[in-house]
């Protein structure tokens, strides 16, 4: 049988071999365990919680398996594009940016929700704890092997390290919320800045002005592949036919488009977009609350926060869903007979902690990850959003030195496939 070279589900020095379908059958038992799982959560959330929260298991089981099948990458595109050029990741992002914006405008403008909650987007202040926090993230993100939904799909899809970069994730969250007053209110910062409402423009022109810069930005992809002969992305382990929306590999405009659409659905329901790391700070907050340490005098857990620490934490919406990622990443992985612990090293989960770390008080400075800032800011029409976006490329060109002293790689210009 013939032999192709695809992208591997774990983290590997190059792509590896795999026959024309490079799947295995399914793993019916994890298929059925996890099926199992999700049903007694759901039961739970809605015989416990308020309507919303089964609703956002759903998306968020839908966000993972999208994310998974596709291996739908922020850490990986931003290092390909920085390493050697490739840009076809970003130029994805670009696609996910002008559906979700496009989706986005009318729910913005019109307050468009399905539980009354009506709809506000991510639009934060541009400081120096954003600069500071989204360059930490970019560095972070590189060495702990993924991004904020990377990692709760990689740890899904039974990647090992990403455990240990998901618990100091939680740690560096939980110290960045105990430190946010610092960097919020004693440094110098602008305020919120929104393309829509602070221009005049309204949700209209923010629109048009966002989709220009999309493409503008697709377009430089474009200049720098063609001029580095960037060595293009390695396949996806798939199948064929009707199949494929199941076990197979998704093409990453497909899952760019799914993505904005889950996000929009997201918006509606909960009436924010979609986050992850607020609930890392809230769960590490609740440790060390359990551990005796009075979280609940830091400025973070004041005002409207404090609900949420007092709570249980299947009230929190963005918990659930992170656990509906989780779930959705393990199912696809499972489905598609792909799911197994990979190895630890002493170099990758040095990585995992220092990344992990990183991209946790990163993301409190940040008002934000590579979802609630670049994703969910720049959907909902925020500078910041953007701002977070370089200064995430930037660190990541200073982590492509840092990650060989871990034994990690980084893309060459004569490699075959990046």
């Amino acid at each position: 049988m013939a032999t192709t070279r695809v992208q591997p589900v774990n983290e590997v020095k190059d792509p590896v071999k795999a026959n024309d379908t490079g799947l295995n059958k399914p793993q019916t038992k994890l298929i059925v365990g996890a099926l199992v799982v999700t049903a007694i959560l759901m039961v739970y959330l809605l015989m416990t919680q308020e309507a919303m929260q089964p609703v956002l298991l759903l998306l968020g089981l839908l966000l993972g398996y999208t994310l998974f099948h596709a291996r739908f990458g922020f850490t990986s595109a931003f290092r390909r594009f920085a390493s050697v050029g490739n840009g076809q990741a970003l130029r994805a992002h670009m696609l996910m940016l002008g559906v979700a914006v496009t989706l986005f405008a009318p729910i913005l403008a019109f307050g468009i929700s399905f539980f009354g909650t009506g709809a506000a987007g991510y639009v934060a202040p541009v400081g120096i704890s954003v600069l500071v926090g989204a360059f930490m993230f970019g560095i972070g993100m590189q060495l702990g092997g993924g991004c904020a939904s990377g990692t709760l799909y990689a740890v899904g899809g039974g990647r090992t390290v990403m455990l240990i970069t998901l618990l100091f994730f939680i740690v560096g969250a939980t110290v960045g919320a105990a430190h946010l007053p610092f960097w919020t209110e004693e440094l110098p910062s602008m305020e919120a800045f929104s393309l829509a409402t602070s221009t005049g423009l309204g949700y209209g022109g923010a629109w048009a002005v966002s989709i220009a810069l999309f493409g503008l930005i697709a377009w430089i992809t474009l200049v720098v592949e063609r001029k580095k002969k960037a060595p293009k992305m390695a396949p996806l382990p798939t199948t064929a036919g009707w199949k494929r929306i199941f076990r197979g590999s998704w093409p990453l405009f497909a899952a760019a488009i799914a993505l904005a659409v889950l996000n929009a659905l997201t918006l509606m329901t909960r009436g924010n977009p979609w986050g992850i790391t607020s609930a890392f700070a809230l769960w590490g907050s609740k440790a060390a609350d359990f551990l005796g340490i009075d979280v609940a005098s830091w400025s973070y857990w004041q005002g409207a926060n404090a609900q949420a620490l007092e709570a249980s934490i299947f009230a929190d919406s963005t918990t659930i869903l992170n656990f509906g990622v989780i779930l959705g990443a393990f199912l696809a992985s499972a489905a598609g007979g792909l799911f197994k612990f990979s190895n630890l090293t002493k170099g990758n989960v040095t990585a995992a902690i220092i990344g992990g770390l990183l991209m946790g008080y990163g993301a409190r400075l940040a008002f934000g990850c590579n979802i609630g800032a670049y994703f969910g800011g720049i959907a909902s029409f925020s500078l910041h959003g953007y701002v977070w976006g370089i200064m995430a490329l930037a660190g990541t060109f200073i982590a492509l030195y840092l990650r060989p002293l871990f034994g990690l790689s980084v893309p060459k210009p004569k490699d075959s496939f990046c």
